[in-house]
């Protein structure tokens, strides 16, 4: 079967991004799929365009790499304006590149674009995978806040839902939300997955542990540093840690993103040494650094909206085998109370999650029954084979018909 991938943010290992796309994109070639995946340069990826388009072949995977760059630093204009310029080139593949089905990862819901025009014009089956459910994750956010501009991305967003042969969220909330709000039916919940192939390498690569991380421990948060992850609790969490009495715990941060300079002045200003700020590494070695911490972080803005979102670093700490600490307080809290893989706090607690974190560290057995619970959803629940397999057979299902 031949699957047109229209997603803006692929990347390998060696970037600092999801690798979902690529993952998925290597098993399906594996199983004797034909993928094509048209993308663009995201400032975490390790695409290297050597023109306007470029065709690269990676991991078996068909790469046509459009060199519009795209970063979180840029402004919301010139964000909006590479989104359009990335559709509109995209058409050109949607018209001319052979499919039996295609797929478009959003966001931005304007990555379905190419895919409706092959959907419309050529009757190719089309398939939306929803990473975030934009726009509404933007509005509620307050990033976009023009009456008209929202009004026409809702009813493009309705559009392509029902467009869809299958509309594909990343978790069991967003699939609510999108029953509710639009009356979809056609919908299939595929999470993001856990490396466990990665994690296996990472157990046993090297670690060139620095010095202040020989006599500590430290937990860690690898992840974005913008207007959805609330960067101040970083620091919050870290004032609390430098203020408990014998703290053995260090909070190691990995990432980069549009508040990354404030964080790192803020920490500078008030003094913070317990906030080790690593910057972005490879996906790679962040699985290295997650597979000698204490335990993984995930917090985002107090919006309860983001209950609804699936972070990669939350599947990252199941591969490892590393407990969770965080705060949303929709399905990820009933999982881990669940599974007994980790500790919800209330949103936006801080003082909370430094507590959490001190709890671990003091207590060893309960650190490692929470880590070995983390194990066991990572390879039993969110496996990367499993889930790129139940993606395939929908991919598969929407070509037939």
């Amino acid at each position: 079967m031949k699957i047109l991938y229209f997603y803006q943010y692929f990347t390998t290992p060696k970037g600092a991004w999801s690798t979902r796309a690529y993952e998925f994109a290597r098993r399906w070639v594996k199983a004797g799929d034909e993928v094509t995946i048209v993308t663009s340069v995201y400032y975490k990826s390790d695409l290297q365009p050597g023109g306007f388009v470029t065709r690269q072949t990676i991991g078996g995977i068909d790469v046509r790499v459009i060199n519009v760059p795209i970063s979180n630093k840029q402004s919301p204009f010139r964000q909006s304006w590479t989104f359009l310029q990335y559709a509109a080139v995209s058409c050109w593949f949607a018209f001319t590149l052979p499919a039996d089905v295609v797929l478009a990862s959003s966001g931005p819901i304007t990555v379905a674009l190419p895919a409706l025009m092959a959907r419309y014009l050529r009757r190719k089956p089309f398939v939306l995978e929803v990473r975030d459910l934009w726009p509404e994750g933007a509005i509620r956010l307050g990033l976009l806040r023009n009456g008209l501009l929202i009004r026409i991305l809702r009813w493009f967003e309705r559009f392509c839902y029902r467009s869809s042969a299958v509309t594909v969220p990343l978790s069991q909330g967003a699939r609510d939300w999108i029953a509710d709000n639009h009356k979809m039916s056609r919908l299939e919940v595929v999470p993001n997955a856990s490396d466990n192939e990665l994690a296996d390498w990472a157990a046993h690569a090297p670690f060139q542990r620095p010095g202040w991380a020989r006599e500590q421990l430290f937990a860690v948060y690898a992840g974005g540093m913008g207007p959805t992850h609330s960067c101040t609790q970083l620091l919050e969490i870290a004032a609390h840690l430098q203020a408990a009495d014998d703290c053995p715990v260090e909070l190691a941060v990995i990432g980069t993103g549009p508040d990354f300079e404030t964080l790192a002045r803020d920490a500078r200003e008030r003094g913070l040494s317990r906030l080790r700020l690593l910057g972005p590494l490879p996906r790679e070695e962040v699985f290295v650094w997650l597979s000698h911490s204490l335990c993984a972080l995930s917090v985002v803005n107090s919006n309860p909206f983001l209950d609804m979102s699936s972070p990669n670093k939350l599947f990252d700490a199941f591969a490892v085998g590393r407990p969770v600490i965080q705060d949303t307080q929709g399905w990820m809290m009933d999982l881990l109370d669940r599974e007994q893989c980790g500790i919800t706090v209330p949103r936006g607690d801080t003082r909370a999650m430094a507590e959490a974190i001190l709890a671990l560290a003091r207590d060893p057995e309960r650190c490692e029954r929470l880590a070995a619970n983390a194990s066991r959803v990572g390879r039993e629940l969110f496996d990367r084979d499993l889930l790129a397999g139940r993606m395939r057979q929908i991919l598969h299902d929407a070509a037939r018909g």
